[in-house]
């Protein structure tokens, strides 16, 4: 049996914008080097910062953390968002949060990112072993 963990996240682009004009080191607070690159060399970044930052929190969400414990920043940096060569999105956990997924049996994990008008959108889905089959391959 399996445990399906799930978590959205919708952002406004303005929002994230109006944010990294205000505070430019928010970039670095928040994004890891790799996110930032990428992001910076897109034609409009902000569409792709708002993105990886609804699809950060909506990861936070599918492990019922949400952005307490760590802090925003901590919680953030800790769950990157990278780009297969297909351009599709990939999570990468680190610390704290990489811990949570182990205790919680995560064994595979999705998202997917949307972006519309002034909006980015996040889905997270997480699939997890239940406590007693720790040792059972499950396909979904």
């Amino acid at each position: 049996m399996i445990r399906i963990f799930h978590g959205v996240d919708i952002v406004p682009v303005s929002k994230i914008k109006s944010i990294m004009l205000a505070r430019p080191e928010f970039a670095s607070e928040i994004f890891t080097d790799r996110e930032r690159e990428y992001c910076f060399s897109r034609p409009n970044p902000y569409v792709h910062l708002a993105g990886r930052f609804a699809a950060k929190e909506a990861c936070l969400k599918a492990l019922g953390t949400g952005l307490s414990g760590g802090g925003i920043d901590g919680s953030l940096r800790e769950v990157e968002i990278a780009s297969e060569k297909s351009g599709r999105p990939a999570l990468r956990l680190s610390g704290w949060i990489e811990k949570i997924g182990r205790r919680k049996k995560v064994y595979e994990q999705t998202v997917s990112i949307s972006h519309s008008g002034d909006f980015a959108i996040a889905s997270v889905i997480l699939a997890a072993k239940t406590p007693d089959e720790t040792d059972k391959e499950t396909v979904l």
